[in-house]
């Protein structure tokens, strides 16, 4: 069985800095050449596939995770590429409609500018929607739908997995938003969701969050976000799903303890 994950250094963008992408092609992706995929787009693509490569050496073990889910037959096979972030990860993390549509969000903005830098997050999904998606397409056999096409991250990754889905509806049906940095927008990013989040009937979204660290601050905000989303029409268990996680902390040993529920919710047959 032949299993590989491809790398592109130093991938070119005219929106920002380059970065490494990795590819990961599923177990059946040379034995069945007629065969589509979906994929699944991945921020902090350091932190997924190699431990030496990973923050303090732990990786997601996305690859396992995705096996013993084939294994018992309780996904999809699916391109999973891995985004890898940036010195100016905080700054291409940050949504930026949440503090430029309102004069509060503006207020802060300005008052902490020099502290933030510039905001480079519309031109990540610009370079994930523009760039990278149709370069993936044309290189590999995707199913290139919205239907098939998820995004998901952790921390300030979960909170641009979710503007990603708000602010391309078409393209991507999927988020996974694991230990979502709720407080660094606070209300803000709850305002944005009343009037951005995407359709309940065509999209589904997953959030969780643990309770120590930093991840004890996020419940009341979660809270809030899950009363958003019902208002919207989102049922959970159906296509949407919040998960509490006792004791489990904000760090990569955690996420990779269940990042296997994420993507059995998006890839899920």
């Amino acid at each position: 069985m032949r299993v590989e994950t491809i790398r592109w250094e130093n991938h070119p963008s005219q929106y920002l800095d380059p970065r490494n992408i990795d590819i990961w092609l599923p177990p059946s992706y040379y034995t069945q050449p007629e065969t589509h995929y979906p994929v699944l787009y991945m921020h902090d693509g350091q932190n997924l596939f190699n431990k030496k490569e990973a923050y303090e050496k732990v990786n997601w073990g996305v690859v396992p995770a995705m096996n013993r889910l084939l294994k018992k037959g309780q996904v999809r096979e699916a391109i999973i590429v891995g985004v890898w972030n940036t010195e100016k990860r905080f700054q291409e993390m940050l949504p930026w409609k949440p503090l430029s549509e309102t004069k509060r969000g503006q207020f802060l903005y300005q008052k902490h500018q020099q502290e933030i830098g510039k905001i480079y997050s519309d031109g990540y999904l610009k370079h994930l929607v523009e760039e990278l998606k149709p370069q993936i397409d044309a290189q590999f056999r995707t199913l290139s739908g919205q239907a098939n096409t998820f995004v998901m991250g952790s921390s300030m990754g979960g909170l641009i997995s979710l503007y990603a889905i708000c602010e391309y509806p078409d393209i991507f049906g999927g988020a996974g938003c694991i230990s979502t940095h709720w407080p660094i927008l606070k209300q803000l990013m709850i305002n944005y969701l009343k009037t951005h989040l995407p359709d309940p009937a065509n999209h589904k979204l997953y959030f969780d969050f643990g309770t120590v660290g930093l991840d004890a601050e996020y419940e009341p905000y979660q809270e809030k976000v899950d009363k958003v989303l019902q208002k919207s029409g989102y049922v959970a268990r159906k296509n949407w799903i919040t998960r509490k996680f006792e004791g489990d902390s904000h760090h990569e040993s955690y996420w990779r303890k269940r990042v296997h529920i994420p993507l059995q919710f998006l890839l899920r047959k």
